[in-house]
């Protein structure tokens, strides 16, 4: 008995790092969204996790998370790219299981090593490393890339499976690409601040024996402040089985999104973000 104790403080002492699903993103990571204002409730799903991502004590991006669909439904941060190495290291979150689990990101081995947790435990409320073996076609997408942002603790923070979805692989590889690491470089020429909310609309077809929902399109949209007086907006959006991306506005890509999920008009960003 003494040794699992100084086992599992031990494994508490290697823990990676801590998000917290949280009731609100407005009352405890705000500052992912312009003007603290996270998209309305038009994409909300039927069992959602509102997930600010911390890693070594500071959060570093907010995921709403569909907890049945097991995909993110977006994931908002920040624009800082940086140079680095891109991690290996991927992480789950023991926190969707209940709140009585560590608020941590934290690698599936030592979950199932260390804190008695079994995997039909943990694939109950998300998607496992398990769930994106032998893909064909499909890559573990990232809706925020690690690419974006500046140093090695917010990079590895984006390597949690609730910021991943199956993505075709040769949109991921190309046209995707292409947006996140030259588009984006361009668009946000100027910009002081540049928020980002990325997500991915759930589709008929699942992987992982039907554990897993893949997208039908994914999208992003970004709200640049130029100065206190000046904003500029942009969105892009793109089907989930095929190696191109479309271009829009801010208001276009709101318009689609509300076709495709057929509820509410979708407000991504606070009404002074341009939608034109």
């Amino acid at each position: 008995m003494l040794l699992l104790l100084l086992l599992q403080v031990w494994a508490s002492c290697l823990w990676l790092g801590s998000s917290e699903v949280v009731t609100s993103f407005e009352s405890s990571c705000p500052q992912f969204f312009f003007r603290e204002t996270p998209p309305n409730e038009a994409l909300e799903p039927e069992s959602p996790a509102w997930i600010c991502q911390r890693y070594s004590n500071q959060y570093y991006f907010a995921t709403l998370y569909d907890r049945k669909r097991r995909i993110p439904v977006y994931s908002a941060y920040l624009y800082q790219p940086g140079s680095g190495k891109r991690p290996k290291t991927w992480l789950v979150e023991p926190q969707l299981m209940g709140p009585t689990y560590p608020k941590t990101m934290e690698k599936e081995w030592t979950l199932l090593n260390y804190f008695s947790v079994s995997s039909e435990q943990l694939s109950k409320s998300q998607a496992i490393l398990q769930d994106y073996k032998n893909l064909t076609g499909l890559n573990r997408g990232h809706l925020n890339p690690s690419s974006h942002h500046s140093d090695s603790s917010s990079r590895t923070a984006t390597f949690t499976l609730t910021n991943i979805v199956p993505q075709d692989e040769k949109l991921n590889g190309g046209a995707w690409n292409n947006y996140e690491q030259q588009t984006m470089i361009r668009r946000t020429k100027g910009c002081n601040t540049t928020y980002v909310v990325v997500g991915a609309v759930p589709g008929n077809n699942y992987i992982a024996k039907g554990r897993v929902n893949k997208p039908s399109h994914i999208w992003s949209s970004a709200c640049c402040e130029v100065d206190t007086n000046h904003r500029k907006a942009w969105a892009v959006i793109a089907e989930n089985d095929k190696n191109e991306v479309q271009l829009l506005t801010l208001g276009e890509l709101e318009d689609v999104l509300t076709q495709l999920y057929g509820r509410n008009q979708v407000s991504l960003f606070d009404s002074a973000c341009p939608r034109e």
